[in-house]
């Protein structure tokens, strides 16, 4: 039998076609968009209104002094903002490709040298360092993260969106008007100083119990003991009794402020050690 051979020009453009498909680019990835709702490590991503996002940082007076973080940062939208404003401010995403969006979008915005994101899980991030956290995250999330919250130092100022950890309220609250039509509310918690416990005065003693930022408790000096009750800014303690008004800053285990008994009398210099 003789041999068939294919036509020239049918050989010619399989060799053109199989060339062609071993050296044509990839089909172009497009690029990743976040959608509203998708899940993540234990919180869903929704975004913060940019009047609430800036709302948050006004209420927190972000200064370029500051070191800015936000746990579940996702599109990195408090970082950037953050950035914007001159400060330093990092963002802890789980999800990588949030991550990489949050990075283009700083380069996008000329604020990548102070706006960085790392990819973490925010109940092991170390927030030592930070002197704000501007977050949006649930009830449950909050609840897990604040012993680590209340373990950073006094003053430190905390912002949120709508959501508050359980039992402590906020210092401040206010809400969004305008355009916003949901997640409008921007609250702040200042970190209190730990004041539970014993103070010894140059009179008697001061004993304290605190829930977050309310204190309660007694002031003994000589034969007489007054009931007292007052809050926490930072480091700065108020407390009100009958005929008796004592302020003082918080430093480790002292406080100096004034005592001023009664409506007349002049304030007196007044201080406690534990």
């Amino acid at each position: 039998m003789r041999k068939r051979t294919l036509p020239a020009f049918v050989f010619v453009l399989q060799v053109a076609t199989t060339a062609w498909a071993q050296t044509a680019p990839a089909a172009e990835q497009k690029p990743f968009e976040p959608t509203v709702g998708q899940s993540g490590k234990d919180v869903v991503w929704v975004p913060t209104p940019a009047a609430v996002v800036e709302k948050m940082l006004d209420m927190a007076k972000i200064t370029p002094q500051d070191f800015v973080m936000d746990l579940g940062s996702g599109d990195g939208r408090n970082i950037i903002a953050a950035a914007k404003r001159g400060a330093n401010a990092l963002g802890v995403e789980f999800n990588p490709d949030m991550v990489e969006l949050s990075r283009r979008q700083a380069a996008a915005a000329g604020v990548a040298d102070r706006a960085k994101f790392v990819e973490g899980d925010m109940y092991e991030a170390d927030i030592s360092k930070a002197t704000v956290l501007a977050l949006f995250l649930l009830p449950h999330n909050l609840n897990k993260l604040t012993p680590k919250f209340l373990a950073l130092p006094p003053g430190t100022r905390i912002v949120g969106n709508t959501f508050a950890p359980e039992g402590w309220s906020a210092d401040e609250t206010e809400t969004v008007g305008g355009d916003c039509s949901s997640w409008c509310t921007s609250l702040l918690w200042i970190v209190p100083a730990r004041v539970e416990g014993t103070w010894k005065t140059a009179d008697g003693e001061l004993t304290l119990k605190q829930e977050f930022q309310m204190v309660s408790g007694t002031l003994k000096a000589g034969d007489k003991t007054t009931e007292v009750n007052g809050r926490l800014r930072g480091d700065l303690l108020t407390l009100n009794g009958t005929g008796a008004e004592l302020s003082g800053r918080v430093a480790g285990g002292r406080i100096e402020g004034t005592l001023k008994n009664g409506s007349t009398a002049p304030p007196a210099q007044w201080s406690a050690t534990r």
